[in-house]
């Protein structure tokens, strides 16, 4: 484990993580199941980051209208 002295320079989160890496895949997953269970004992929804919203671009960008014809240079190889 980290020194006493570089701990108190990582935030909550970061010592977390940092931790966390230490641990062999078999504790990780322990360690994933008892977060799933605070999660649910405190009634929060763990937040998904970079979930896609579909559809939340439409109509934002037009396509051109020959969007989907061959281009000049692969004309000959199309024939």
């Amino acid at each position: 484990m980290a020194s006493s002295k570089s701990v108190s320079n990582f935030t909550s989160d970061q010592l977390i993580v940092f931790q966390l890496q230490q641990l062999p895949d078999s504790l990780k997953k322990e360690v994933l199941d008892f977060i799933g269970m605070l999660f649910s004992k405190h009634n929060l929804k763990p937040a998904h980051k970079n979930k896609p919203k579909f559809g939340s671009a439409k109509g934002k960008y037009k396509m051109s209208t020959d969007f989907d014809a061959p281009l000049e240079i692969f004309k000959d190889y199309m024939e």
